[in-house]
């Protein structure tokens, strides 16, 4: 692999690093039920937590990733088509859908996470009087899916750039292709000169 693949792959697997770093601070970090306190009958108490900050950043840095993978490598729908027996293509292929698929979810989950955690000081009871905090495993499963999404994104880079593309050919190199594949035909020289036979080569005959 070239130096500039080997430096877009570590960019992009810091950032994927760093944005599963962020998310599983944030599941750490993040407000539970016990943290809450309802002082008053339809008002809920919730303390400063740097989950929100952290689950942005981290949503930040996965989609830095997304954009540069993305970006070096090209969207694999504007690609020529590849050789048949080409193995790397298909690889590309479904890493590119699956790292689309991961990438998102994982977003979503991030964003969300982030949101729910956006509470300060007093704010009113939703669901029925209830105060509500963010579900366990939110932040953790958007790490876990950041990591997916970088990483298929680093096999879909790695394969789209070992993967065989049929080169069309142009008119100029199809009709210098189709000259060099002929035989080659030998034409004899003609001679311009007259050729003289000897009269005893033919057999005489004599007529009545």
């Amino acid at each position: 692999m070239e130096r500039r693949g080997v430096a877009v792959c570590a960019v992009v697997g810091f950032l994927g690093l760093l944005s599963a770093a962020l998310a599983f601070a944030a599941e750490a970090t993040r407000v539970k039920a016990s943290d809450v306190q309802a002082p008053e009958p339809g008002q809920c108490v919730y303390p400063k937590s740097p989950a929100l900050y952290l689950g942005l950043t981290s949503a930040v840095a996965l989609m830095m990733a997304q954009a540069i993978i993305n970006t070096v490598a090209g969207c694999i729908c504007c690609k020529k088509h590849p050789h048949p027996s080409d193995k790397n293509w298909t690889v590309a292929l479904v890493s590119f859908i699956v790292s689309w698929v991961t990438f998102i979810i994982s977003f979503l989950l991030l964003l969300t996470g982030a949101a729910l955690n956006d509470q300060r000081g007093q704010e009113s009871m939703y669901f029925g009087g209830y105060c509500y905090v963010v579900k366990p495993g939110v932040f953790s499963g958007g790490a876990v899916l950041s990591l997916a999404s970088v990483a298929l994104g680093i096999v879909y880079y790695v394969a789209l750039s070992s993967s065989k593309v049929v080169q069309p050919l142009g008119p100029h190199q199809q009709g210098s292709q189709g000259i060099a594949m002929g035989q080659p035909v030998v034409v004899p020289p003609q001679s311009s000169q007259p050729v003289f036979v000897h009269e005893d080569t033919y057999n005489r005959r004599e007529f009545p």
